[in-house]
Parts: C-alpha cells; sequence; structure tokens
C-alpha cells in the first residue's frame, strides 16, 4: 500500500486506499496501536495515527483510552473496528422451522428468533410466518430494515442463479417462490437466497467442527441427506449450484436411507415417522439388537455417497451435521469404518458443533462476506447500509 505521506499524486483517492488498509488491518483483531497498525499495513506510523483518528471520526473505529495502572510510562492507546457500525441477518427457513440470526459486523449475534412451521405449509403461509420472524427479530434490536447490511436466506434444495429452487426441493410448492424478490420489496441492501447443506458448510468452516480445514466435505444427516463443499476454502456451488447434489443418483442410497430408521422392527405405533429415528437411536444406545441393525444399515448407506464425495474431493476433513448428528456416538465410529473401506485416503471425521443453528450461522457468514467484499472493492465511505446495484 502507498504511504499518502510520501506522494502528493492524487491524495484524496490514496487517503481512501489507505483508510481500507487500516480497516482491513482492524478487522477481526484485537484492540490494535499505532504501531501494531503500522506493522500490519506497512504505513508510517504518523499516516496510521491520522488515518486512525478520521476512522474513529467516520464511525468506522473507537479508540480505547489507556489506563492509568501502567508502571512503565503510559500505555499506548488502541484502536478498534466498530462492528455496531452494521448488522446482518441469517435466515434459516427448513421443513419445520423458520430461524433467523442477527449480528454485528464482528458475527456477534444480537438476536435470535425461531418459529416452529408446519412441514406442509403452503408457500403463502410459510412466506407469512418468515415476515413475522424477521419483524421479531429487527424489533427485538430496536432495528428498521434499513438498518441492515445484508441478508442471506438459506433453503432447502439446490439454489439456481435467481436463487430459486427450481430442481427440487422438499418444500411445497417452493420452486414456484421467488424469495429475492419477496425480500427485496422490504430490503434495499443485497438478499442472497443459497442452499442450507452450502450454508451448514460455511458455518462449520466459520465457527464449527472444521475451523482448522480448507477441504471439507458436510454430509446433512436427517430425515434428508445431502451436502455442501468447500474447497481450497472456497464454497463451491458448481456450474448451476447443484454441486453436491449426489444424492439425486439412486445408486448412491442417500434418498432411501433414513427408511432403515422409520422401518426399523420395534418402534411403537404411537411415535410418528418424523420421531422414529430419535426412538431407534435411544433404542440402540440401551442395547436393542434390531436398533443397532437399522443404525448400522443406515450408516452403510451415508457412507456410499460420503465415499464418492471423499474418493472425488479428497477432503480434509468430513464434518456429520444435520440432526442425526445428535447421534455422533452411534454414527462416528462405524462411519469412519464404511470410509476405511471405501477410499484411498482416510479424511478426519468429525461431528459437526453447531447444532441447529448450523445453516443460519452459514448464512450471517455469507451476509458478512458479502459486506466485506463491498467494502474493499466500492471504497470507504461513512458507515451506511450498502444498497443493491
Amino acid at each position: 500500500m502507498t504511504d499518502l505521506a510520501t506522494t502528493g499524486t492524487d491524495l484524496p483517492r490514496l487517503r481512501e486506499l489507505n483508510s481500507l488498509s487500516i480497516v482491513r488491518a482492524l478487522r477481526n483483531q484485537p484492540p490494535s496501536t499505532v504501531t501494531e497498525l503500522s506493522q500490519r499495513t506497512g504505513l508510517s506510523r504518523p499516516a496510521v495515527d491520522v488515518i486512525a483518528q478520521g476512522l474513529v471520526a467516520d464511525g468506522w473505529a473507537v479508540v480505547l483510552e489507556p489506563g492509568a495502572n501502567s508502571a512503565v510510562g503510559r500505555p499506548a492507546r488502541r484502536y478498534q473496528f466498530r462492528a455496531t457500525a452494521g448488522h446482518v441477518l441469517g435466515i434459516d427457513v427448513g421443513v419445520h422451522k423458520i430461524l433467523a440470526l442477527l449480528c454485528d459486523l464482528d458475527g456477534n449475534i444480537v438476536q435470535t428468533v425461531r418459529q416452529s412451521v408446519a412441514a406442509d405449509a403452503p408457500p403463502a403461509d410459510r412466506l407469512a410466518e418468515l415476515d413475522k420472524v424477521v419483524s421479531d427479530c429487527l424489533a427485538g434490536a430496536a432495528m428498521t430494515p434499513a438498518d441492515i447490511w445484508a441478508v442471506t436466506v438459506a433453503v432447502t434444495g439446490a439454489v439456481d442463479a435467481t436463487g430459486r429452487t427450481s430442481f427440487f426441493s422438499p418444500l411445497p410448492g417452493w420452486k414456484s417462490v421467488n424469495l429475492t424478490g419477496h425480500l427485496s420489496t422490504r430490503f434495499a441492501c443485497p438478499v442472497v437466497v443459497e442452499n442450507d447443506c452450502k450454508l451448514a458448510a460455511v458455518a462449520e468452516q466459520w465457527k464449527g467442527a472444521a475451523s482448522d480445514a480448507n477441504d471439507i466435505v458436510y454430509l446433512l444427516a436427517g430425515m434428508r441427506t445431502g451436502a455442501g463443499l468447500i474447497l481450497d476454502g472456497v464454497l463451491r456451488r458448481g456450474f448451476g449450484g447443484a454441486a453436491g447434489e449426489i444424492g439425486a443418483l439412486k445408486h448412491v442410497r442417500w434418498l432411501n436411507a433414513p427408511e432403515h430408521l422409520q422401518n426399523c422392527p420395534g418402534v411403537p405405533d404411537t411415535v410418528g415417522p418424523d420421531d422414529a429415528a430419535a426412538w431407534v437411536f435411544t433404542a440402540a444406545r440401551q442395547g436393542d439388537k434390531a436398533a443397532r441393525l437399522a443404525v448400522s444399515r443406515y450408516v452403510k448407506d451415508l457412507a456410499v455417497g460420503a465415499a464418492a464425495l471423499v474418493l472425488t474431493l479428497d477432503p480434509q476433513v468430513v464434518v456429520l451435521g444435520g440432526g442425526f448428528s445428535r447421534s455422533a456416538d452411534l454414527i462416528l465410529d462405524p462411519l469412519r469404518h464404511e470410509l476405511q473401506r471405501l477410499c484411498l485416503r482416510m479424511p478426519e471425521v468429525r461431528a459437526s458443533t453447531l447444532g441447529a443453528d448450523s445453516v443460519a450461522l452459514g448464512a450471517l457468514k455469507l451476509s458478512l462476506n458479502e459486506v466485506d467484499d463491498r467494502l474493499f472493492s466500492a471504497g470507504l465511505s461513512a458507515p451506511v447500509a450498502p444498497r443493491r446495484n
């Protein structure tokens, strides 16, 4: 980065570039002194001192005054990125629930709203519930849509370039829904719609079980089976958004894998299809032979698709997520055994640490990425919500 103190050409642009450099150096870092920022950016201390004070005045940073308890001189003041300058939304529109998370620009969650929704709800009813969840989330944080800098919404099914699930979705009638258009009438900021498995993979790399990995296969293990892929640290969507949808190939056996649990002998008639798996996992822990066999057969089917992805992508980590990850104590070891048998190189296999919030957390991270992309490409102005292009 060119130091604005060393040249007299195009000073406004150089000042903006140097300001962006300081903001980058403050993002996701502990409070920093002028000396530390100078070392991090390559700018001179006098230049950093002037720019940092300007960032405080503009609302991008706050200054932390030194305390008075130093035994050796007065400690230097420190600067911190002002994460509350903006906020983003991450929303999970699932089969059974709608979950909205609102966070500041450092990813600190300030509001959470979760609402159950009927699996067979028609699009109009599901959208109405979504609108209510969003309203409650904003109201709980004392904010309006104008305060939000980016919105990312997760849905089930492969998402095409228009934000629609035009290939397949388990949500009734959802293929006809223009979710981006629906939310854009309310939010002037960028609105992105993405597949839930892909966003769960993003969350696991951000705050979950794969934070140390750049090559990840995320397995959504539940009544629906899916996958999200991160290669070289980048979420992979594929040409049409259908990357990872290996379960569409019937030979992989993902489509029918949960039936081993639903149809397990001994499941009481009073237990519904959605609760059968939980009953089977509990029974398996208690030593029930039929339940243990059902779990074994389920894992074998899950491993077929997982092995195909591992052989194709050679990931560092496979993350077991989704509702069934709560029973990782029964699934992980046999899954490792099957992958060891089927794959040339064995990746690490880990259970998700994020639970039911993983998809919405991934949506938050994508929103934060959108903000950073715009912040560091469009130029630095006063902190205001960006508008769609």
